[in-house]
């Protein structure tokens, strides 16, 4: 009989789920008895047999859903009962040790940590959220030292870890879509020099960097386009960009993702803030060179004049530069490609593999008592 499995999360998802987080779902599934609490993506059901959903609302939304979410989990505590919960973030987790004590179950919490909870106050959300910064920075070790086991995901997460004195149960990577990305073999670059940045237009993605640098890097390539994908606050920055040899895609499937790399050269991620970055490894999993912010998880993946090029995600002039430099020499790029699709090879994994990987931690968890 498969455990029981609370999955806990700030993501936004879709109902019904489709793509890559259909086959990823289907196989966790699979593997344990399985609910998911977390938000909806805006016009989306909020909730079906696994999925329980917060819908978006109009102001505050962040802090309804915390606010709301101690009484959350421990309804579903008392009702689904699960053996042990996934729990994605330090502030997840406090709100889980509060419902766990309030439904007065044995749940075991198992901490994901996906980033540096430091920059959580300092690089989402408004200005205003700066001033929770010590409150951010005391709930992080209290949340570490109180899971029942941790989880991370790159280097840099198991640094913070351990410098809080606690040892990973597991580290393994967030889950890549390996039907989309390496189910076949990386095509030759496209004719035209073309670079794709994919994710949420946000500060921490440094999507102000790239908007800047490529007012700077165009004039200097004119046969190069720029793809944005992705929606956030700064999406006026990305319609200012249309028609400046730029091309703008809110939102795109994992398989339109995977088309978009393999219609570029590289892909950019000049991100100030990334756990282990998914889009650099689906862009390595596509053979394609990456220029990527020279923080936190992202030299795990993109390593400096060898399968892309590292710059600082806060100084423009060098990541126009780096564009200008991939988007102008076919060979240096195709050359950073081959490489990053050797890195792709190393982190890619089926959806089977990925559920195994979670059944095998979740299963040491509970042995551990």
């Amino acid at each position: 009989m498969n455990p029981r499995v609370l999955f806990v999360s700030r993501e936004r998802f879709r109902l019904p789920l489709d793509g890559a987080q259909k086959r990823k779902w289907d196989a966790v599934a699979s593997v344990v008895d399985h609910r998911v609490l977390a938000a909806a993506a805006a016009g989306s059901p909020t909730r079906d047999e696994h999925f329980h959903l917060t819908p978006p609302a109009s102001v505050l939304d962040g802090a309804r859903f915390y606010l709301t979410l101690p009484r959350r989990i421990a309804r579903e505590l008392r009702a689904f009962r699960p053996e042990a919960a996934l729990v994605q973030g330090v502030h997840e987790l406090v709100a889980f040790l509060t419902a766990r004590r309030l439904a007065r179950v044995g749940t075991k919490a198992i901490l994901d940590v996906q980033g540096d909870w430091h920059e959580a106050t300092r690089l989402y959300g408004s200005p205003l959220r700066r001033l929770l910064n010590p409150l951010n920075d005391g709930l992080a070790p209290f949340a570490v030292r109180h899971a029942d086991a941790v989880r991370t995901v790159s280097t840099q997460t198991t640094g913070l870890v351990r410098a809080l004195g606690v040892e990973p149960a597991a580290t393994f990577p967030s889950y890549v879509d390996a039907d989309a990305f390496l189910a076949r073999p990386p095509t030759p670059l496209p004719e035209q020099p073309r670079a794709v940045f994919v994710g949420v237009l946000e500060r921490y993605k440094a999507f102000d960097t790239l908007a800047d640098a490529w007012s700077q890097a165009a004039p200097r390539v004119p046969t190069a386009t720029l793809h944005v994908v992705g929606d956030g606050t700064m999406r006026d920055r990305a319609q200012a960009l249309v028609g400046r040899q730029t091309v703008w895609s809110q939102r795109l499937t994992a398989e339109e993702v995977a088309a978009a790399m393999d219609d570029s050269w590289l892909v950019c991620l000049p991100s100030r803030s990334e756990g282990l970055p998914r889009v650099a490894l689906e862009a390595a999993s596509r053979g394609r060179a990456i220029i990527g912010g020279n923080r936190a998880g992202i030299p795990d993946v993109v390593h400096h004049e060898q399968n892309g090029l590292l710059v600082d995600p806060d100084d423009a002039g060098a990541l126009a530069d780096a564009l200008v430099r991939l988007l102008s020499d076919r060979g240096l790029a195709q050359t950073y490609g081959a490489a990053a699709w050797r890195t792709g090879e190393d982190w890619g994994v089926t959806p089977a593999e990925y559920a195994a990987k979670v059944r095998a931690l979740v299963d040491s968890v509970l042995a551990a008592g």
